[in-house]
């Protein structure tokens, strides 16, 4: 059976939260949350990708590994690219794509997902969704959302609310429809090392550049993205000063509960 490592890739600069990784949570940095988190999937290795000196020291000071990258990486899967490359992994090693600012994502998504991957045979990656449940979330830039056709295969990502409810949408209260449910995409990517490879040798695709979303340049260029209903929540992603304070009160709540 194919090896799985997950690659966490970590920019310490952000636009709306510079040093994010490097932010504590508790006592700890949050890039140490998701690495440990990480490390109770089923895999092989984890393994944080990263261009910057700080971060790299602190994975380091608690004990993980880390491979330094160059700085002119555009996305998370150029950097993940590179590390796939220096680290020597085999073709058909499944990679899995964890966000450092997913402190709270619950490591049974991860694995999941690589059972997806090895599952459906037409992917070439594997991803989650979960149910939106406001209209305040749909219609956030923020938000990526996603529609998938009968067999869970994605037909479109987007940061605006789709499909468009012509006649809930267009009044001054809007209303979501009785019989759709509107999907968040959870940015968890599983792919194998070939993918990766073949990936950034495609050119940006129009569409991504428009929505500034990296994963419709594989339904560009003709290949299945399969999204599942994630098990259980994705829990909170931090984006925002905003964020990581919701992050730090759900943090100090569980541990003033145990």
């Amino acid at each position: 059976m194919s090896r799985v490592y997950i690659i966490i890739p970590a920019r310490y600069q952000s636009e709306r939260l510079p040093g994010k990784p490097l932010q504590l949570i508790g006592d700890v940095p949050m890039i140490q949350h998701v690495y440990q988190n990480a490390k109770r999937a089923e895999v092989e290795e984890v393994i944080v990708a990263t261009d910057d000196a700080r971060i790299l020291m602190a994975v380091e000071y608690f004990g993980g590994k880390v491979c330094m990258t160059a700085s002119t990486h555009q996305s998370g899967t150029e950097r993940i690219a590179e590390v796939i490359e220096k680290q020597q992994l085999d073709d058909d090693d499944i990679i899995v794509n964890l966000q450092g600012d997913e402190p709270l994502l619950p490591f049974s998504l991860i694995d999941q997902t690589v059972n997806n991957l090895r599952r459906y045979d037409q992917a070439a990656v594997a991803t989650l969704c979960e149910p939106i449940e406001s209209l305040v979330e749909l219609f956030s830039t923020q938000v990526n959302k996603v529609v998938r056709d009968h067999e869970g295969y994605a037909i479109y990502f987007s940061r605006a609310p789709i499909p468009w409810y012509r006649h809930g949408f267009a009044q001054a209260e809007k209303i979501m429809p009785s019989d759709h449910v509107y999907y968040r995409h959870i940015g968890l990517y599983v792919y194998r090392a070939d993918f990766v490879k073949r990936y950034v040798r495609w050119a940006p695709c129009v569409l991504e550049k428009i929505e500034a979303l990296e994963q419709l340049r594989v339904l560009w260029y003709g290949e299945k993205i399969h999204v599942d209903i994630a098990c259980e929540k994705a829990g909170i992603g931090v984006d925002t000063p905003e964020d990581l304070e919701r992050v730090r009160r759900v943090v100090l709540m569980s541990r003033a509960a145990r």
